[in-house]
């Protein structure tokens, strides 16, 4: 006489995700032990290695009637927390992906910022160097421009006016060497100065003549009045 059950058709209910894996032995004064295990490969925790199958005993009436009402709410929580396992594995697999972005960022920033400091810093080192050789107009073109760096610009500006200071006085010349080394207008007009020392001859030549008529008149007034 064949019988009819419906074992597989209430596995395929369960609502478990995963491999059903079900061993069954038997046991003393007819009983049987059954061993059931989920198992999920997909799941990358090896924390599911540590939940423990599910050991059932008892007579082959027994489990006919209790077996699925014992098994279905124990492979559901073992299957669902082996879902979350995978569920946080790959969250956690993910965050590591973010954080391995996020610090090669922060690395490749940081290297930017190095390179940025070393360039400043060769540059005003550049700038001290002419300062010293007495080049102040060269230094002052090597210190760098704040809008490339504007987090330093108060320290070029400040640089900026110390090394301009020792340069403005010059850019137009001094009025006091100009006014120096100008030659005397005779060097610029020799025929300038002859004509005037000739002029100055001659009117001190006319002074001693006035100067003797004077003389004559007030030794012989009686001649001046016939």
């Amino acid at each position: 006489m064949e019988t009819t059950t419906n074992f597989f058709n209430q596995i395929a209910q369960l609502q478990i995700i995963g491999d059903l894996h079900i061993t069954i032995a038997k046991g003393t004064e007819d009983k049987l032990i059954v061993l059931v295990m989920l198992q999920n490969e997909t799941c990358g925790d090896n924390a599911k290695h540590s939940i423990p199958p599910l050991n059932l005993r008892g007579t082959a009436e027994e489990l006919d009637s209790g077996f699925f009402e014992n098994i279905t709410t124990p492979m559901q929580s073992a299957s669902g927390l082996m879902v979350d396992m995978e569920g946080y594995m790959k969250q956690l697999e993910d965050t590591k992906k973010q954080s391995a972005m996020e610090k090669e960022k922060a690395d490749s920033k940081k290297k930017e910022q190095e390179a940025k400091d070393k360039k400043f810093s060769d540059a005003m080192a550049k700038a001290d160097e002419l300062e010293k050789e007495g080049k102040f107009r060269e230094a002052w073109i090597k210190v760098p421009e704040i809008h490339e760096f504007p987090f330093k610009a108060e320290e070029i500006r400040r640089r900026k006016s110390e090394l301009s200071a020792q340069f403005a006085p010059d850019l137009f010349g001094s009025t006091t060497e100009t006014a120096k080394s100008e030659p005397p207008r005779e060097a610029l007009f020799p025929e300038y100065a002859n004509d005037s020392s000739d002029a100055q001859e001659h009117e001190t030549d006319e002074e001693d003549t006035d100067a003797e008529d004077m003389e004559n008149w007030e030794e012989d007034p009686e001649e001046e009045r016939y």
